[in-house]
């Protein structure tokens, strides 16, 4: 049988980026229809409000113009996460810190990597990339002569995630033929052979369709309370389970850095992410370790006494992902298919990555769905628990001891037996690039160099000296001097959103 109709169940981030792909990838079989069903009653969530650079190559390939996203969703430019006090503060200095910058340096990144191993004379990814100091000097990624979606350095973005999901939709419809219905799903019947046959809706009555993704959220509808597929739970890896969120307004002359902060605490650690008007701010900690009352109050004084003034919530969170993302004619998507703490901001990456590895490859006839579908969830677990071992990287090379948290998160009994062989052999060679051999590795060797050797975590190298010459010396100081300019031309981070909202980017 041939699939013709597809429903979306749940609008939001995650629904109307997998509208977007796949309403392009199909475009052009003008028999097949796609239908979004979106609850009237149910929000956004609202916290998954930093992205990766690849959400550029997507949008750029929606149609949709880096000037108006900039302009309607509260855009700031991201270029790295900033970790600070992720190490111990008697050993490295209160407000210690290191950055995992979105600049790559490509073919000069193993010469760099052997100079810093050689000396350390200063913060690895000041070593290996001029970001560093361009984000340490609150400057932008490009100029207002950059065409949109390029820069001077590599960039994602900080968004309002409401205002996003509503640009997302009209982009869907108007280019896409993406039909869009307000309903709450009430009831899914399944056919004789488990799979979905159709919705029952509060508002359109029962609905059929051919195929069914479910980007319901947190209720996860279709794979869960319908299709029954397990939960695989990571709280033994990662321990946080919840936390405290509140924005926080700002004014318009605040300094904005173009980067997350990620502060470490004694249970977990704290997001604050500056859009153009405010502040989203997260306290993340583990209920086994923390409770919601010191949690608060540890908030409060991270906002310097503010955060009465703010409305804030608690919101639980159950980490891990689905045992089969693909089940019968439904693929769940987005906080359906599975959620990490947000650290490294991989809910947009994880659901941006698999709605596109989907529409490369989406099955147009029902005889076609046992082979992809097995396919598609080899693929996606396989995402899913390396970007575990990711998010696990963080905790697990901290050397502070003042909490339980710490030292329980360095027990190997925690970790996966793939980051276990990793660390062990990282110990004595430095990472390359064959150590990360599936490109469905979603975090690669240069996000792991930045993470590694931001936490000090190095290999014991012998007549590393010997090996360099003189003209490592000279790479080095070229890419000294390129910092040095960048940080002095590019725009301040504040002064070219204000430009972009009055000029506009030039289009490619």
């Amino acid at each position: 049988m041939d699939i013709k109709r597809i429903a979306i169940v749940g609008g939001g981030t995650a629904g109307w980026l997998t509208a977007n792909h796949l309403g392009k990838a199909l475009l052009a079989n003008e028999q097949l229809s796609i239908t979004l069903i979106e609850s009237p009653d149910i929000p956004t969530i609202g916290v998954g409000e930093g992205t990766v650079p690849a959400i550029r190559q997507s949008l750029q390939s929606f149609g949709i113009s880096e000037t108006e996203f900039i302009r309607r969703c509260d855009v700031t430019f991201k270029q790295s996460i900033k970790f600070v006090n992720w190490l111990d503060k008697d050993k490295h200095g209160l407000q210690n810190f290191y950055h995992h910058l979105f600049d790559m340096p490509g073919s000069v990144l193993q010469e760099l990597t052997a100079r810093w191993l050689a000396n350390k004379e200063s913060h690895y990814a000041r070593s290996v990339s001029p970001q560093h100091d361009v984000c340490e000097a609150f400057r932008a990624p490009k100029s207002i002569s950059d065409p949109e979606y390029k820069g001077k350095l590599g960039y994602a973005y900080h968004l309002n995630a409401a205002k996003f999901a509503e640009l997302l939709g009209e982009n869907a419809k108007e280019r896409f033929r993406v039909e869009h219905l307000w309903a709450n799903v009430q009831e899914v019947i399944l056919g004789q052979d488990g799979e979905i046959a159709s919705l029952v809706t509060d508002s359109a009555g029962k609905l059929d369709f051919d195929f069914y993704i479910d980007c319901s959220g947190f209720a996860s509808l279709l794979i869960d309370k319908a299709l029954k597929v397990p939960f695989i739970n990571k709280a033994e890896q990662l321990f946080v389970d919840k936390a405290v969120v509140v924005q926080v307004p700002t004014v318009n002359d605040d300094i904005i850095p173009p980067f997350t902060i990620s502060t470490a605490h004694q249970a977990g650690w704290i997001w604050d992410i500056a859009l153009s008007n405010r502040r989203g701010v997260g306290f993340v900690y583990s209920s086994k370790y923390m409770d919601d009352e010191t949690a608060i109050d540890k908030l409060d004084t991270y906002l310097e006494g503010k955060l009465a003034g703010h409305k804030y919530r608690i919101i639980p969170m159950t980490v891990g992902f689905r045992e089969r993302s693909w089940e019968k004619n439904c693929v769940a998507l987005g906080l359906a298919q599975g959620f990490l703490e947000p650290l490294e901001a991989t809910s947009i990456l994880l659901t941006d990555f698999a709605a596109g590895f989907l529409a490369q490859r989406f099955p147009t006839s029902t005889c076609q769905l046992a082979a992809i579908q097995q396919r598609f969830n080899h693929v996606m677990g396989y995402a899913w628990e390396r970007v575990v071992d990711f998010i696990k990287l963080h905790y697990c090379l901290s050397d502070r001891d003042d909490s339980q948290f710490w030292i329980d998160n360095r027990d190997p009994a925690t970790m996966s037996d793939e980051l276990i062989n990793r660390l062990a052999q990282w110990q004595d060679f430095v990472p390359s690039r064959e150590d990360f051999f599936s490109k469905f590795e979603v975090f690669d060797l240069e996000n792991y160099l930045y993470v590694l050797y931001g936490m000090q975590h190095t290999p014991e190298l012998r007549q590393m000296n010997a090996e360099l010459g003189p003209e490592s010396s000279a790479l080095q100081h070229r890419l000294n001097t390129v910092a040095k300019q960048l940080a002095g031309e590019l725009p301040q981070h504040r002064e070219l959103l204000e430009k972009i909202k009055r000029y506009g980017l030039q289009k490619l």
